[in-house]
């Protein structure tokens, strides 16, 4: 009964320990619904959808008027009843300059909409190692505070018999090395899951601490899963869903979009014009139609075409490495899943119900007296040690997992 009492102090000592469970489908909506950086990254494609609708607006007519502002003759200021005139003028693009500026922003909207779905697949997969993490962590601490409890009830027990003398002080200190021991592992865990409740709570905007939800079948129905495609198939898809790799492929077409922009510079525009003239031209009210196009001596835009050019070039040696990158990424983490299944399924059940099963006679044995406490307490640092061991090999497995599913955007897990 002590026992039990101690290890449910300890349980309700952890901050945040008694809040409701959430499964990682309810974190997940909880993000999609309130994270920040999504947010944020949303005004990204409203400002591009803004630039769209800018890119198709022409200049405005330009309209003179023309007057007397003093008649030497008749010696008055402002005379308005004889030389006036009245211009109207429109600039016309030549060239496709609009038709490739608005192309050039529409590109720029798809980008910044692969720069959200990038965010998205690296937050979601942050979200995922994050909940992974912790519910391991909480595996953990659960297996850490039983062992506490026990050894540190052992402990009081063993500091009474010492003071009796039944007992000696060195079997005292090494089950207090053990306590320090567990104790030190608690911190550590409690630490790490103090941490990745921080991050959950950046990610969903919660403001209380999150705990998972994931029962043992699940836990096993998800270790167990395996890809049912070859690597190349995975790798194809990673280069068809990344939107890493997508955003610069796109690149290098809006960059090929810009050079043709560059290029419209060099056309001349047109200035098309009507004017009026009440007294200065060769008839009174005379109505006048007007043309202008600047003389085309030189190219004006030659050094923003070759810059755009070489744009191109970066563009695409950019493209390629990031293809090079991915493949090789999606490699490494698909042999460190691999490594990581090989190790966990090298453990199949019967082990774990052997260490399970000399557990229990360790401690029934050191009871009736037929361990010695030196030999006990080697088993349970060992046993420590495995069981930890076995949570961070899982820990580790889920983890790989999910790097291959941000890696590819796809459901592989």
């Amino acid at each position: 009964m002590r026992a039990v009492l101690f290890f449910a102090g300890l349980i309700a000592g952890i901050p945040g320990f008694g809040q409701e469970k959430m499964t990682l489908e309810a974190c997940e909506a909880m993000f999609m619904r309130s994270n920040l950086a999504l947010l944020a990254q949303q005004y990204n494609i409203s400002q591009a959808d803004a630039d769209i609708a800018q890119a198709k607006i022409w200049e405005l007519p330009q309209a003179g008027f023309q007057t007397n502002l003093y008649n030497p003759e008749a010696h008055k200021a402002f005379d308005l009843s004889k030389a006036n005139s009245l211009s109207v003028q429109q600039l016309l693009y030549l060239g496709g300059k609009k038709k490739y500026e608005v192309a050039y922003a529409r590109s720029n909207r798809e980008l910044a909409l692969l720069e959200f779905d990038q965010l998205l697949a690296e937050l979601k997969a942050r979200l995922y190692e994050s909940y992974y993490t912790l519910h391991y962590e909480e595996k953990k601490l659960i297996d850490i505070n039983t062992q506490l409890a026990y050894m540190a009830g052992l402990l009081d027990a063993f500091k009474v018999q010492t003071v009796k003398g039944n007992t000696s002080l060195k079997e005292q200190v090494r089950l207090q090395a053990m306590v320090v021991q567990l104790n030190n592992d608690k911190i550590g865990i409690v630490n790490t899951i103090l941490q990745q409740q921080q991050l959950l709570k950046t990610f969903t905007g919660l403001q209380e601490n999150i705990h998972t939800a994931i029962t043992n079948e699940e836990d096993s129905a998800l270790l167990a899963k395996r890809p049912i495609i070859s690597l190349d198939t995975i790798k194809q898809q990673a280069l068809a869903h990344n939107a890493g790799y997508r955003y610069s492929l796109k690149n290098v077409e809006a960059s090929k979009v810009n050079v043709n922009w560059q290029r419209s510079q060099n056309v001349p525009d047109l200035t098309l014009g009507g004017e009026w003239d009440q007294l200065g031209g060769a008839f009174r009210n005379e109505v006048n139609f007007t043309v202008g196009i600047p003389i085309p001596l030189w190219k004006r835009n030659k050094g923003n075409v070759t810059k755009a050019q070489y744009q191109v070039k970066e563009s695409q040696a950019n493209s390629d490495m990031k293809k090079l990158d991915l493949e090789t990424s999606v490699e490494l983490a698909y042999q460190t899943w691999q490594n990581q299944y090989e190790q966990y399924a090298a453990i199949n059940a019967e082990d774990l119900q052997n260490l399970q099963a000399v557990h229990a006679g360790m401690m029934t044995n050191f009871r009736k007296g037929n361990v010695t406490l030196v030999d006990f307490t080697d088993f349970m640092d060992s046993y420590r040690q495995t069981i930890l061991q076995l949570y961070e090999m899982k820990k580790q497995l889920m983890i790989a997992a999910q790097e291959l599913n941000r890696l590819t955007q796809s459901k592989i897990f």
